[in-house]
């Protein structure tokens, strides 16, 4: 008798464990199937997006994406970032910028696209506060220090110009725009003989560049 209510239970297991199989199974090929039917939308929004925007049609490249916004997306609001800041819509491209930095915080990618609109708006701190995050997360990252180098330098903060400019020019020794701010850096902070060996390497890479030129000229 023992041994008959050991099978009939084993036998109930067995039939349990079944039904919780093909439920799950179920589930999966359901879950699976909408992720695929949201995919094939998703990429056709998208696909209509870039066709929109290299027509310059930015208010339709924002309208496809909006029709298939998803708050918790990355990859829409990044987008949706950029479209906007295109259609000089600026607040409503940092918010969209935001929203991917508060997804992703170590993005650089969204950092450096938030930039656009904040500097568009003349939010500089922001923009300096960001650069500041990108540099935080990659030390070397060329773009961010150049662009504080610039900033810097035209707030004619020299000093601080010359940390961020020395380490592009380090990492890229003949990069024109690099070479020709950092020569003009060196100037204005009066190392005369710094500056005239950049602005002849400045014209190693453009000969006659009008720029190394007059540095040139002012140095005695």
């Amino acid at each position: 008798m023992e041994t008959v209510i050991i099978k009939n239970y084993e036998l109930r297991i067995t039939k349990v464990s079944l039904l919780r199989y093909f439920a799950t199974s179920l589930f999966l090929f359901i879950t699976l199937g909408l992720f695929s039917q949201n995919y094939t939308v998703m990429h056709e929004a998208f696909g209509k997006s870039y066709e929109f925007e290299s027509k310059g049609n930015y208010s339709e490249a924002i309208s496809v994406l909006k029709k298939v916004y998803q708050e918790d997306s990355y990859e829409i609001n990044l987008r949706l970032g950029w479209v906007t800041y295109l259609a000089g819509q600026f607040t409503e491209s940092s918010a969209y910028y935001q929203e991917t930095m508060k997804l992703k915080p170590y993005s650089i990618e969204a950092k450096f696209g938030f930039v656009y609109p904040a500097s568009a708006l003349g939010n500089w701190d922001q923009v300096i506060t960001q650069y500041n995050e990108i540099l935080a997360i990659d030390p070397q990252n060329t773009l961010a220090n150049y662009r504080m180098g610039s900033i810097y330098y035209g707030r004619k903060d020299y000093a601080k110009a010359e940390k961020y400019l020395e380490k592009v020019v380090n990492l890229y020794p003949f990069d024109y725009d690099s070479l020709v701010l950092y020569a003009w850096t060196n100037l204005k902070l009066g190392k005369m003989r710094e500056a005239q060996v950049l602005f002849n390497k400045v014209l190693l890479n453009r000969p006659k560049d009008s720029s190394a030129l007059e540095g040139l000229s002012l140095i005695k």
